[in-house]
């Protein structure tokens, strides 16, 4: 038989968190220590602080002024995740390798996806569809499709296919997620 807090309607708003199910059962119903209770109630204070007084204690935390342009909620989302890791910890040497790892990959890789071919100006891209083939001509200030200028290729794809259509993926600009893993896996 279920304890009465896994059903919803045996739960009263207590004003607390809600019971967390962790791998070894529920993790957050017990007495908590005065240093989470501590640290709780920093990150509650965090919300009621103005954006300057949240950069002064980035500047504590980091040595360091934030990031110009972060926000007054990622600031506290950030702040609120240094006084966490305090407490329980950060993340671990295999897990920020792993992350260092990944970083560098994407800086090679130049971004985490790939966005497929660019055309030059003055390309002139065919695709075959339904038994007739449809060219498109590549300028500077988009495309070219029987006379007409078009922003977008996607558009060109949904006028030739009647539904909505990826354009870049229509004329053969870029790899599907699949084809990216199998070149991953092949590197």
């Amino acid at each position: 038989m279920k304890p009465s807090f896994y059903d919803a309607s045996a739960r009263q708003d207590s004003g607390g968190p809600s019971p967390v199910l962790g791998r070894r059962g529920i993790w957050n119903t017990g007495p908590r220590s005065p240093d989470i209770i501590e640290v709780e109630e920093q990150i509650a204070g965090l919300v009621d602080r103005s954006t300057q007084d949240l950069r002064v204690a980035w500047r504590e935390l980091h040595r360091i002024g934030p990031p110009p342009g972060l926000s007054h909620d990622l600031l506290i989302r950030a702040l609120a995740n240094q006084l966490q890791e305090r407490i329980h910890g950060g993340a671990n040497r295999a897990k920020r390798r792993r992350l260092q790892t990944l970083a560098r990959e994407f800086e090679k890789a130049g971004a985490g996806f790939a966005p497929g071919v660019v055309p030059k100006t003055g390309t002139r891209l065919v695709r075959q569809w339904r038994g007739r083939t449809h060219a498109v001509l590549v300028r500077e200030d988009g495309f070219e499709y029987e006379g007409q200028h078009y922003c977008s290729l996607t558009v060109i794809a949904e006028r030739i296919t009647g539904v909505h259509w990826s354009g870049p993926r229509f004329f053969g600009l870029t790899k599907r997620a699949s084809a990216l893993v199998g070149a991953e896996a092949g590197r």
